[in-house]
């Protein structure tokens, strides 16, 4: 084929994003040459917005680029399915440690030198957005007013205390809330805890037909929607690039927890670094029982010798079932992770960082659709040798991604000690109520706090729902199943000081003062 006939093909081929979704097989020759050709255009283009970049500010973006070029030429060149259900191996013995099984360290010097050798990380990119309010996720308040980032100051700080330790807290934020966070972490420098923050990476989001960036400068302000942070996968290469890993393995540190901020069961725990520590694992992932809430959630597997981590969006079409069921994939992935920073150094530096791309569809205020292309911190897992699962108790995973979440961690069923969040020993059963909370009335954080005179007492509560206009006196005890549900245009107010036990409440119900 010349190459003016090439170029011909060339022109008139389906948009790359048709070609790469395999709906038609042209020529192997062809394919090769549109991928090269998508590859070399990416670059010219990312080369044209670094030139709207003031020259102070080159190398982050440029360093941004050069992840994100790595990131699109996998995303290009990738084949076939990442896991074949057929090669999956049963998981050996000792690949999910039960947490009972863990000793227990006793004295107080030996915990204080495993603590100077950890580094606490919260991923703290995300915004509150999804619950209605502005700015990061984590100065949302959880319980006394208290926000997910002084539960996490709190924590650590006592440990400091209790321990005489030195355990860092490091914020990973993204560009969304680096500006924020900078500002509210002021309050903590009278704190016995260093703070350390870096930025995650900025990528461009890509056009779904062309595969190009839509942003047409490098700042973000011209266009916010055509950027985004790329997932916690991210975590390892902006960790290296910050400087902030050498400059901890250094120091002598061993070991980070990595954990998202909203998920306030993530604490420090002695019995697994002590685990970490004794037993010299490169990554531990904690891992909890699956039950029919978490059917989504990664699980662990063993595939071509080593452990690594199968999310949902990885399995076959005809295997989701068997991926779903409790029997045969009993935990799932609590994204609380332990790992060996020289190992990170040395997977960074030998460049074999190997993850899943997570190709995440959005459509922007405009109408355009793009792919945003991310990557998973756990699905790092099999780059790490000496590696193995934890089974811990469903306590350490307590994530607050909704207001149905918020009013679980508000209630009496938790008790506050220094931090962290302890169930109360009056409930009965170790599992949490389920809780459903209409979309249009309770979604945003205002509008739920405004429908509570208080927090209801929810000791004894197995599952509520509740659908449509309804308010909350003081006082009200909801006890075994509670479903209220007002049809449209009609109101429910629970009366102050109401216990419902297995009811349901449909209809009108308005109790006026007179």
């Amino acid at each position: 084929m010349s190459d003016n006939q090439k170029k011909a093909e060339l022109l008139t081929a389906p948009p790359r994003s048709r070609l790469f979704g395999h709906q038609r097989s042209p020529s192997m020759e062809f394919k090769e040459l549109t991928k090269k050709d998508a590859q070399i255009s990416l670059a010219m283009e990312l080369d044209k917005l670094l030139k709207t970049m003031p020259e102070g500010h080159k190398q982050v973006v440029e360093k941004d680029f050069d992840g994100f070029k790595k990131l699109f030429g996998k995303f290009i060149n990738e084949t076939g399915p990442s896991v074949h259900w057929d090669r999956i191996e049963k998981l050996p013995q000792d690949a999910i440690l039960p947490y009972a099984s863990l000793p227990c360290p006793a004295d107080k010097e030996s915990i204080r030198q495993m603590l100077d050798q950890l580094v606490v990380i919260k991923l703290n990119g995300g915004l509150g957005t999804s619950m209605g309010c502005s700015g990061p996720k984590s100065v949302i308040p959880v319980r006394n007013d208290l926000t997910f980032l002084d539960l996490t100051v709190q924590q650590i700080e006592y440990l400091n205390k209790k321990y005489n330790a030195n355990v860092p807290l490091v914020l990973m934020n993204s560009f969304n809330t680096d500006d924020d966070t900078m500002k509210i972490i002021r309050k903590y420098s009278g704190f016995n805890v260093s703070i350390k923050t870096f930025n995650q990476s900025r990528y461009p989001r890509i056009n779904k037909e062309s595969l190009m960036p839509v942003a047409k400068s490098c700042r973000t302000d011209d266009d916010i929607e055509a950027w985004y942070p790329p997932g916690h996968g991210d975590f390892y290469q902006a960790f290296s690039n910050s400087g902030l890993l050498e400059e901890f393995v250094d120091q002598g540190k061993k070991y980070c927890f990595i954990s998202n901020i909203d998920n306030l069961g993530a604490t420090v725990d002695l019995n697994i670094l002590n685990m970490c520590l004794n037993l010299n694992r490169e990554f531990v992932m904690e891992v909890t029982d699956k039950t029919r809430a978490d059917v989504k959630g990664g699980t662990l597997i063993q595939y071509e010798g080593k452990l690594r981590l199968l999310e949902a969006a990885q399995v076959p079409k005809e295997h989701e079932d068997d991926f779903k069921s409790v029997k045969k994939f009993n935990v799932f992935n609590t994204n609380n992770l332990w790992i060996s920073l020289p190992a990170i150094q040395r997977v960074v530096d030998e460049n074999t960082l190997d993850m899943e791309i997570i190709v995440n569809p959005k459509q922007l205020d405009g109408g355009v659709n793009v792919y945003q292309l991310e990557t998973a911190v756990g699905a790092a897992m099999k780059c790490f040798d000496n590696a193995s699962g934890i089974n811990v108790p469903r306590s350490r995973f307590l994530p607050v991604k909704k207001t149905s979440d918020l009013l679980l961690v508000m209630s009496n069923l938790y008790t506050l000690d220094h931090g962290s969040l302890i169930m109360s020993p009056k409930r009965m059963f170790p599992s949490t109520p389920l809780v459903k909370l209409g979309e249009n009335n309770f979604k945003k954080v205002s509008d739920f706090l405004s429908r509570f005179g208080s927090i209801p007492d929810l000791l004894e509560l197995d599952h509520i729902t509740v659908s449509g206009d309804v308010t909350f006196g003081r006082g009200v005890s909801l006890r075994g199943t509670v479903i209220i549900i007002a049809n449209h245009g009609d109101r429910i107010d629970i009366p102050t000081g109401a216990i419902l036990e297995n009811k349901i409440v449909s209809g009108n119900l308005r109790i006026l003062d007179h």
